[in-house]
């Protein structure tokens, strides 16, 4: 360590000196020289109004001259910094266009009945009410009571079938769609049928989504408006059925329109649509689309295992599922991945509290950049008008009776109409863009420095040149001639040094 050391000081005075014997080969200007330089730079240069100070032999113009270019040199720095300062708070501004097209891409549309279990089934199998309703809560970090008498029966159910799966049973005993569920489908004047519709498992159980994917359909884009998507659904409420004790109380059809690239999401935005009603949606598409950061919040480099599209909502469940399959080894059947499904003895004693620990300790936050899921950069939305009418009318309701070989209060207590259209071909691009942009800065940088001196990059140079020159002089002056001149001044002589000369004489 030492020799390496020596060895780096050995180079640095190598270095120093090579600089010393490279400068005491230029010789210094004289003074009448400096004064030439200065003079002829104040003459030449293109920064307005220093040649005044120079040229002027009247003492009060110079005067006035330094005070106008001290003054303007003053401003320009003032402005300059107050741009500078404005670019680097990152400024954005949000421009709406609304862009006509002839074609536009229909959006995917999910669907769920209310009534999730079938009736037999749940009949024979009550307890499966309680274990949605205690996983539910969970996942949403609801308080469970430990000691109620539901509860307690679903904890010794599970303790006699450890293999029980949630997911399995909903899938085999949920609703379902066939030719009995959809009575009717069309599709821009073209039938469709259940085989159209990809299974999604939502927080509804089974749900079925139209145009989603890479079904064929979502590659297709409609080229007329007031047409779309008219479906049909009988939700045979005798057949399927729901606990009211615990909020379904319901008969229907909940649906959500979005992306063909996106997972629907039913938190909030759910569209319901009664028995004995016809719902018509006409819905428009909005693209959002945010900068990166600084200037926004989304950062493009973000990709999700289990979507193909990024969205806050996929990477908080994808959040989620991380950390709890870590903690406890299982994922819960509603949050996406591969892992095994935890029963509910995991729910109670380790994917409760981590969730809890994953919202104390804020491991999966969303919105801003440096969140785990900040906005996406770009996103696709289906602001929806819905308006009821009711269904089907006296007449239809006759023919429908027949048709279905029906009662007409069946038909009244379990048909549903949906009917979703665009307004207008036509879509709305909301965009966050940078308020200044590098060479809008560089322009009004520019602008005041010639508003003010006259100034240009031109100017920067020559003035540069100067500074340098003159830092070289100086270099030469004080490293070298400065030295040199003490080195040879002779040494001063001493009373003592006198005395014993006299001695030796």
């Amino acid at each position: 360590m030492e020799q390496t050391e020596k060895s780096k000081v050995h180079a640095e005075k190598g270095l120093l000196e090579k600089i010393k014997l490279c400068l005491s080969k230029k010789p210094l200007p004289s003074p009448n020289d400096r004064k030439k330089f200065d003079r002829d730079f104040a003459f030449s240069t293109s920064f307005h109004g220093v040649h005044n100070i120079v040229r002027n032999r009247s003492k009060i113009r110079k005067v006035i001259w330094l005070v106008v270019v001290l003054g303007s040199v003053l401003l320009v720095i003032w402005q300059i910094y107050s741009r500078l300062v404005n670019y680097f708070t990152w400024p954005t501004t949000m421009s709406v266009k609304v862009q006509y097209v002839e074609k536009i891409e229909f959006p995917a549309v999910t669907f769920c009945n209310l009534n999730r279990f079938q009736t037999d089934a749940v009949a024979k199998f009550g307890v499966i009410f309680v274990l949605w309703n205690i996983v539910s809560k969970v996942i949403h970090l609801q308080e469970i009571n430990v000691n109620s008498t539901s509860t307690k029966e679903a904890i010794d159910f599970l303790e006699s079938q450890q293999n029980f799966s949630i997911t399995e049973f909903v899938k085999k005993n949920g609703f379902y769609l066939n030719n009995s569920t959809l009575l009717e489908c069309d599709f821009f004047g073209k039938p469709c049928g259940s085989q159209d519709f990809a299974h999604v498992f939502t927080e509804y159980g089974n749900c079925f989504t139209f145009n989603h994917g890479k079904n064929i359909e979502a590659m297709k884009k409609v080229s007329v408006s007031g047409r779309g998507l008219s479906v049909l659904f009988n939700v045979n409420q005798d057949k399927f059925t729901d606990d009211p004790t615990l909020g379904f109380v319901d008969a229907g059809i909940v649906f959500v329109i979005h992306s063909p690239k996106k997972v629907p999401q039913f938190d909030g935005i759910g569209l319901l649509s009664p028995v004995g009603m016809h719902a018509r949606v006409t819905i428009r598409q909005v693209k959002t689309v945010h900068q990166e950061y600084p200037w926004g919040e989304c950062n493009p480099s973000i990709k999700l295992q289990n979507f193909s599209t990024y969205s806050t909502s996929g990477c908080l469940k994808e959040c989620k599922a991380k950390h709890i399959e870590k903690q406890c080894g299982c994922l819960p059947f509603l949050l996406p991945g591969n892992g095994i499904e935890c029963d509910l003895q995991k729910f109670y004693n380790c994917v409760s509290p981590a969730l809890e620990h994953i919202q104390v300790k804020e491991l999966c936050t969303m919105g801003i950049h440096n969140s785990s899921c900040p906005v996406p950069c770009e996103e696709t939305e289906y602001p929806a008008t819905i308006s009821y009418s009711t269904f089907p009318s006296l007449r239809a309701l006759k023919h429908l009776s027949k048709k279905l070989n029906q009662s007409q209060k069946y038909i009244r207590e379990n048909l549903v109409n949906i009917e979703i259209n665009y307004s207008d071909l036509n879509y709305k691009i909301t965009q966050q863009q940078k308020a200044v942009s590098v060479s809008e800065l560089l322009a009004e940088v520019g602008g005041q420095l010639g508003l003010f001196c006259g100034a240009s990059m031109i100017t920067i140079i020559e003035i540069l040149e100067y500074i340098f020159t003159n830092f070289y002089w100086i270099c030469i002056l004080f490293l070298l001639k400065i030295p040199e001149m003490t080195s040879r001044t002779p040494p001063p002589q001493t009373h003592l040094g006198n005395k014993n000369s006299i001695e030796e004489c």
